[in-house]
């Protein structure tokens, strides 16, 4: 059985691509059509050095395939977290974060459509 289908809202869940990570907040699973419906909070990309967070708080929901999402650890979450959470939410999402999202969702979505037409 898919454990993915076993998501539960307010489950963190993590989409990866690359050096970047989403972690966003599973509010409803669709199970019908394969999708889980998430709130983003924030996008990591993983450097040599410190990584850099860009805080999607107050960003868009976000509808998308199940099986790209895997549940987030604890442990990987909770120094971003308690970072992200020191911060107050800015009244609206900046320009550039709406970008950085922008540009992962589109990178993942183009790989993920690659690799259905592999499988095809």
């Amino acid at each position: 059985m898919d454990m993915s289908l076993d998501f539960q809202p307010g489950q963190i869940v993590s989409l990866e691509h690359g050096d970047k990570n989403l972690y966003a907040e599973v509010i409803q699973v669709v199970v019908s059509r394969h999708l889980c419906w998430v709130r983003p909070f924030l996008l990591v990309t993983h450097t040599p050095e410190l990584p850099i967070m860009i805080d999607l708080r107050d960003g868009s929901d976000l509808l998308w395939p199940i099986e790209l999402f895997r549940p987030a650890l604890d442990t990987e979450v909770i120094t971003f977290l308690s970072q992200l959470l020191a911060k107050e939410p800015k009244s609206e999402l900046d320009t550039v974060a709406k970008q950085q999202l922008h540009q992962f969702i589109y990178q993942l979505w183009q790989a993920y459509q690659e690799s259905l037409g592999a499988r095809g």
